[in-house]
C-alpha cells in the first residue's frame, strides 16, 4: 500500500466514517482503544449505617418499637416488648459484629493511663474533674467501652437504601 492512497482512503475515511480503516490502523502499529470498563456504584457511607437500621428492623421490628406511642401501655406491656426486643437486637448484633471492649478492666476500679502521651479522645473520654494541661496518670473505670473488632454485613444488594422494610399487604 502506499502511502498517498493510504492518506486519502484514511481522509475519506475519518470524514464520513469517523474512523481509521483497520488495515491502515494495524499498518501503523495503532490500536484501537479498549472501551472502558462501566462505572462501579461505590457504597456510600450511609448505605452500611442504614443496613444496620434494615436489619435491626427486620430482625426485631425495633424501628416500629421505637416509632410507636408507648405512653398508654402499662410497664408491664412495655417491659415485655422491651425483653424481647433485647434479645432480637443483641442477636442481631452477635450475628454481624464482634464487640469488645476499649479497655478491658473492672468497672469502678483505678485504670492507669499512658502517662507520655494525652489519651486519644476517640478511644477515652475523661470525665470529672479533668485538668486544663498537663497528662492524667489515671482515673476510675466507669465504662469500658465498645469497639468492632470484626464486621460480618451482607453485601449490600442494588435496592433503594432508604428503605428500611417494605410495607407489607396481606392479600385475602
Amino acid at each position: 500500500m502506499t502511502r498517498l492512497s493510504a492518506a486519502i482512503r484514511s481522509f475519506f475515511a475519518i470524514l464520513f466514517r469517523n474512523s481509521l480503516p483497520e488495515d491502515i490502523a494495524a499498518h501503523f502499529g495503532f490500536e484501537r482503544p479498549k472501551p472502558a470498563p462501566p462505572p462501579v456504584d461505590l457504597p456510600k457511607v450511609s448505605d452500611g449505617a442504614l443496613q444496620i437500621l434494615g436489619i435491626l428492623q427486620r430482625d426485631s421490628r425495633l424501628i416500629d418499637f421505637l416509632m410507636e406511642d408507648i405512653a398508654g401501655y402499662s410497664d408491664d406491656q412495655v417491659g415485655a416488648a422491651v425483653r424481647k426486643l433485647h434479645s432480637d437486637c443483641k442477636a442481631s448484633l452477635t450475628r454481624h459484629f464482634t464487640l469488645g471492649p476499649v479497655i478491658d478492666g473492672v468497672e469502678g476500679t483505678y485504670q492507669k493511663l499512658d502517662a507520655s502521651q494525652a489519651p486519644d479522645p476517640n478511644r477515652i473520654k475523661l470525665i470529672g474533674n479533668v485538668p486544663v494541661s498537663g497528662k492524667v496518670p489515671g482515673g476510675t473505670l466507669r465504662h469500658r467501652g465498645w469497639q468492632v473488632t470484626s464486621i460480618n454485613l451482607p453485601p449490600l444488594v442494588k435496592q433503594d437504601p432508604s428503605i428500611l422494610a417494605p410495607a407489607e399487604i396481606e392479600v385475602e
